[in-house]
Formats: C-alpha cells, structure tokens, sequence
C-alpha cells in the first residue's frame, strides 16, 4: 500500500515553490536521489500540501509562526531559507525584527543574535538592508 498522495504532493509543491521560489524547489527535488526522494515527496505532500495547503491561516502568517518555531530550534539553515520565504509572503523587515526580539526573550540573546546574522545576510542580499 503506498502512502503517496499524488493530489497533496502537487498542492504541496505548489505551495512550496511559491514560499521557497520555484528554481531552489526544483533544484531540491531534482538533487534527491532513490534514498532521500521518498523523504522529499512526503514533506512536500505532508508540509507544504497538508501544513500550508489550507486558507485557515494565511502565508504571511504561517511564514513568521515558522521563523518564530525555527529561530527556537535554532536550526540556522532552516531558518535562512524561511526567512527568504517570509520576504516572499510579504514579511516586512520590521517584522522579522520583531519576531527575532521575541527569540531573543524565550530563547536567549545568543539564539537571536544567530537570527540577526541570518537575517542580515538575507535582507542584503534581497536588498533590502
């Protein structure tokens, strides 16, 4: 029995290009091989199709909970990437600003000064720093 969902897997991609930008998405599923590929597909379907797939929340929305819940795990990678797909959800840089104080205040300075330096990468090379 296969747990693929085709319908799921191509709302999630659709979703997923249009936070994350359609060539890093591409160039994503295209660098998966047999061993990453069944991984890749189910967090399409079951992040990007399932996770964003509804109109409860909005995308702006859903991009600042994820920095928030990223910037806490303190997954720095994760957490670069988001924050060029929160800029692509029309978050602003006041609040990515915002969001990173309220890191800073549950999670430490030193997790919000990772977030500054992320932040500032990405926001430069958006140019909007």
């Amino acid at each position: 029995m296969s747990t693929f969902d085709e319908d799921l897997f191509l709302k999630g991609l659709e979703q997923r290009k249009a936070t994350l930008g359609a060539e890093y998405v591409t160039q994503n599923l295209a660098a998966a091989d047999e061993f990453t590929r069944p991984f890749q597909e189910a967090m399409t379907a079951w992040c990007w199709g399932f996770g964003w797939g509804d109109d409860v929340i909005d995308a702006k929305t859903r991009s600042m909970m994820n920095l928030s819940m990223i910037g806490a795990l303190g997954k720095m990678h994760e957490w670069e990437l988001h924050c060029k797909g929160a800029l692509n959800n029309g978050v602003t840089v006041e609040e990515i600003r915002a969001i990173i104080h309220v890191i800073g205040i549950y999670c430490g300075v030193p997790q919000a000064l990772e977030c500054f330096r992320a932040a500032r990468k990405v926001l430069t090379e958006a140019g909007q720093l």
